[in-house]
């Protein structure tokens, strides 16, 4: 079967699908329209929104929206992340002409009645206090608001039980028309027929829709400062972060930053924190690295939690470790394992066609194309140790700390 393949449509919606053997078939709506993109009044209002497109349309009250996958056996559901919004569903191939119909009514016809809206933001709020109640999720977002501090990337997507309390339709409306712009779309799919069947269907349900195009730039990120502090939370645990800001998801440079943070603290149980913090040390049950591009900056975090008297330890082997990466070339030999463990993971993730579509799309989305696993393959092969050395010096020169007490 062949890798993907890419169309527009009339009214500029891109589109991307690839045929596999499969009796599911998966498709997503990606809206390049996330929290950032939120004025200050309006902190939370994407989130809201994502939960509002399912409360009724033009054509069906709440109840409809909801059981009309899930009475066939699929599923409709969203998310929403700092730069974009996504409505995916999933069904059996018979059903991807019904998915794609009620995909294109929710986020062209939703009406988000007031008294759904009220009901909504109490489930909002609920998760708003769920969050809280999660010391692992609740210090990422804390870290990346003071890593972006005067910038819109440096709020929260849930917003504030203040903030939700007042959005009302009308804002809601305005926050969708400025940008929910078909420019700004990609309509992304996946399953046993072609591409010209699938692009059919998407011409069918929507290329109807009236052509628009975005009138605002994305302002650009504050200068970075980088920072030391210690929150009180009460927890059980110690929970950290140490990291610093990364490269754009337009950066070449942002593979071989991706490969060494897999070889810092990726999934795999041999990744160099580890061995060190788990291993070697019984400091930490749970210790990992992360990188997430963003559209022109990115954000590198080290995530541990400990016994709170061994906070200082775990710090100190954290930061010796990432010194070791900026002045020491890797062995050739863990390079070459980084290497395979890293394209077998993609590899692997691309075997969920769910989150492979998605992945395609948002892909799309960002770089106007998407490379095959052989061309991603040929680059990760092509990074030497001398990369990986330059980005961690880098990327690594002035580090901030978090730590939850």
């Amino acid at each position: 079967m062949k890798e993907f393949e890419i169309y527009t449509l009339e009214n500029g919606i891109r589109g991307i699908h690839r045929q596999v053997r499969s009796g599911v078939a998966h498709c997503a709506l990606v809206v390049n329209a996330g929290s950032r993109d939120e004025h200050k009044r309006e902190y939370g209002i994407a989130h809201f929104t994502e939960h509002a497109l399912f409360k009724g349309t033009e054509r069906r009250k709440a109840y409809q929206v909801n059981c009309r996958l899930e009475n066939l056996g699929g599923e409709l559901n969203a998310y929403t992340t700092k730069e974009d919004t996504t409505l995916h569903a999933t069904v059996l191939r018979h059903d991807f002409r019904r998915a794609v119909e009620l995909v294109a009514d929710v986020i062209f016809r939703s009406t988000f009645p007031e008294r759904e809206l009220n009901k909504e933001r109490e489930v909002i709020a609920d998760e708003i206090n769920s969050y809280k109640d999660s010391p692992a999720e609740r210090i990422y977002d804390d870290f990346e608001d003071m890593m972006f501090c005067g910038s819109e990337l440096g709020h929260n997507i849930l917003g504030s039980k203040a903030s939700i309390a007042r959005f009302s339709t009308d804002e809601i409306r305005s926050f969708v028309g400025r940008t929910y712009t078909t420019d700004q779309m990609v309509f992304s799919s996946i399953g046993n027929f072609s591409v010209a069947t699938a692009r059919g269907i998407a011409e069918r349900y929507l290329a109807g829709f009236e052509p628009t195009v975005r009138g605002f730039r994305r302002e650009a990120t504050a200068a970075y400062e980088p920072f030391s502090e210690t929150l009180s939370r009460h927890t059980h645990q110690a929970h950290g972060i140490i990291g610093t800001r990364g490269y754009s998801i337009a950066d070449e440079r942002r593979l071989p930053l991706a490969l060494m943070v897999n070889i810092l603290g990726g999934p795999s149980a041999n990744s160099l924190l580890n061995i060190l913090l788990r291993e070697k040390y019984g400091l930490s049950y749970n210790v990992e690295a992360t990188y997430t591009p963003y559209s022109d900056t990115g954000i590198v975090g080290i995530y541990f939690s400990s016994d709170h008297d061994n906070v200082a330890q775990c710090v100190e082997l954290i930061e010796a470790e990432i010194a070791k990466l900026r002045s020491e070339l890797v062995t050739p030999r863990r390079l070459a394992i980084a290497k395979r463990q890293f394209v077998a993971q993609m590899a692997i993730s691309m075997e969920a066609n769910e989150g492979y579509m998605l992945g395609a799309g948002k892909s799309l989305l960002l770089y106007k194309d998407i490379d095959t696993l052989e061309e991603a393959y040929k680059k990760v092969m092509a990074i030497t140790a001398e990369d990986i050395r330059s980005v961690a010096e880098d990327s690594f020169a002035h580090l901030s700390r978090l730590i939850y007490r």
